[in-house]
């Protein structure tokens, strides 16, 4: 399926407001990204909806794109693991529910954790966002 013009357009515009050059690359991940709504993905598993669909990318590329779309504010990456990250189109403050048989990772309702004090930071430092995983046993 060829996504519409206005999808191209949309995407590649988005790309440009982020400060990243719109690549052929870059389009085809985040058209495959952005198109379905909010989401949790991994590398591996964006890469295997590339390669279904036929976009010829490498898993190198993928995990590259996936960091500079991070670092440009497109995505928030969430660390379930020292070996496992996934990565949200959700960047705005939330937390999750991790699966931990599944791998399956969820949207914790905003208003269902309170977080009434944190610790002062080292000297130097400030908090610059507090993530919360919850892990279910499934």
């Amino acid at each position: 399926m060829t996504p519409s013009p206005k999808t191209t357009k949309a995407v590649f515009d988005r790309l440009r407001a982020a400060g990243l050059r719109p690549t052929r690359q870059r389009l085809a991940l985040a058209k495959l990204l952005f198109a379905q709504g909010p989401r949790h993905i991994t590398a591996e598993a964006l890469f295997n909806e590339a390669k279904a669909r036929r976009i010829n990318v490498s898993l190198a590329t993928i995990y590259n794109a996936l960091h500079d779309f991070t670092e440009s504010g497109l995505l928030r990456e969430i660390t379930v693991d020292a070996n496992q990250s996934y990565f949200d189109t959700n960047i705005s403050a939330h937390h999750h529910f991790y699966f931990e048989k599944s791998g399956r990772l969820q949207d914790v309702p905003a208003d269902e954790i309170h977080i009434t004090q944190l610790p002062t930071p080292p000297k130097g430092g400030t908090i610059s966002r507090v993530d919360v995983v919850i892990r279910v046993a499934d």
